[in-house]
């Protein structure tokens, strides 16, 4: 076992890799992020919806973020249209039996998805080919498809209309950043369609 210097030391570093990582998506995503809030907001302005998708701990940040959606982030507002398509057990095992695990989203965009819809996925790899399945066949229905992906280079930068990148190696810190940014996204979302002084 470490000593207690040596814990401290490792979590020390790991809280300022975090800390520089924030830094680095101040400077280089806040544009896109930007862009990512209007795209949501004229979305649920014109009547449409959000389906948000992903595997393991992705799968966690989007029912979280659909949740921060449907029920309310910071203000006290009507609720918005989201559905996390990681969620119905049978759906999902149904897909998986009798298609295939690529199209558990797919299949579900297909059912759901309308034109003008946010396919929003997340990969910590960018490469999971279940999330790049969902958005190929969202691409197919008029959908635009935002990414929230790791390092830039990914398939998912080919498949999606915008992609945010957390550029690290560790996954945990990767997921720790999408749940931020989605955040902020959510955040400011809610104050372009509900604040005082609508942006």
């Amino acid at each position: 076992m470490r000593t207690k210097p040596a814990l401290v030391k490792s979590i020390r570093e790991q809280l300022l890799i975090g800390a520089e990582l924030r830094l680095g998506l101040a400077e280089l995503e806040a544009e896109k992020l930007a862009q990512a809030v209007k795209a949501v907001a004229t979305a649920l302005r014109r009547g449409n919806k959000i389906l948000l998708f992903g595997n393991g701990g992705s799968a966690a940040d989007a029912q979280h973020l659909a949740a921060e959606l449907v029920n309310r982030m910071v203000k006290n507002r009507r609720a918005l249209a989201a559905i996390a398509l990681t969620t119905d057990t049978s759906i999902l095992t149904s897909i998986a039996n009798d298609h295939d695990f690529d199209r558990v989203f797919a299949r579900q965009i297909e059912a759901l998805g309308q034109k003008g819809d946010i396919a929003w996925g997340f990969s910590t790899s960018g490469g999971s080919g279940n999330v790049l399945s969902g958005f190929k066949t969202a691409k197919k229905r008029g959908l635009f498809r935002l990414g929230f992906a790791g390092r830039p280079g990914s398939p998912m930068d080919r498949n999606t209309d915008l992609c945010l990148h957390v550029d690290a190696q560790a996954t945990p810190r990767i997921q720790e950043l999408h749940i931020t940014l989605g955040h902020i996204l959510c955040e400011e979302v809610e104050e372009v369609l509900f604040g005082q002084g609508k942006k």
